[in-house]
C-alpha cells in the first residue's frame, strides 16, 4: 500500500472513529440529561444554500429546508472529522500515528472548536461563539465539551488503529 493511501485510510478510520465518539457523547447527553445537540440537517441546509451564493443566515432554523439536507449535513460532519484527523496526523507525524499519546489529540480536538465559534455559529445567525443565543455561556461550554470528546475520540481511534 502506498504511503499516501495508507495515510488516507488511517485519516478516514481515525476521523470516523473520533466523530462517532463525539456523536455518542451527544447521544448520552440527550438520553441521560435531555440536552439536545446540533441538528446536522442545519449543516446540510447551510451547505445547500452555497449554490445560491448564500453563506450567512439570520437564523438557519427558519431558512427553507433544502432537499437532502440531513444526508448532506451528516456527511459533512464526518468529512470534517476526517479532515481534522488528517490535520492531527500531519502535525504529529508518523511517530504519533504508530504510538499515539493523548495530548496532541486532545489539543487538536479543543482547537477544532474554532470552526463552530467563528464560522458555523455566525453563519447560522447565532453570532460569534454563540453570542446571539439565549444562553451563550451554555452553548460555548457544550461546544467545548463536544470538541473535547472529539479529541478523546481521536486518541482512542488512533490507539485502536495502532494496536491492529
Amino acid at each position: 500500500m502506498s504511503s499516501g493511501l495508507d495515510f488516507a485510510m488511517r485519516a478516514i478510520a481515525i476521523g470516523v472513529g473520533a466523530t462517532a465518539v463525539m456523536d455518542l457523547w451527544a447521544l448520552f447527553l440527550k438520553r441521560v440529561f435531555g440536552i439536545p445537540s446540533l441538528d446536522y440537517a442545519w449543516v446540510g441546509r447551510w451547505i445547500g444554500y452555497f449554490q445560491q451564493g448564500r453563506f450567512v443566515h439570520a437564523n438557519i432554523g427558519q431558512a427553507a429546508t433544502v432537499r437532502g439536507e440531513a444526508v448532506v449535513g451528516w456527511g459533512a460532519h464526518y468529512a470534517i472529522g476526517i479532515v481534522f484527523a488528517a490535520l492531527l496526523m500531519t502535525l504529529s507525524g508518523t511517530g504519533w500515528i504508530q504510538n499515539p499519546t493523548p495530548l496532541p489529540a486532545l489539543a487538536v480536538g479543543l482547537v477544532t472548536v474554532v470552526a463552530p465559534f467563528f464560522v458555523m455559529q455566525p453563519a447560522f445567525g447565532f453570532g460569534i461563539a454563540a453570542s446571539r443565543t439565549p444562553k451563550p455561556a451554555v452553548a460555548r461550554l457544550r461546544s467545548l465539551m463536544a470538541h473535547f470528546s472529539f479529541g478523546v475520540g481521536l486518541y482512542l481511534s488512533a490507539l485502536l488503529l495502532a494496536s491492529v
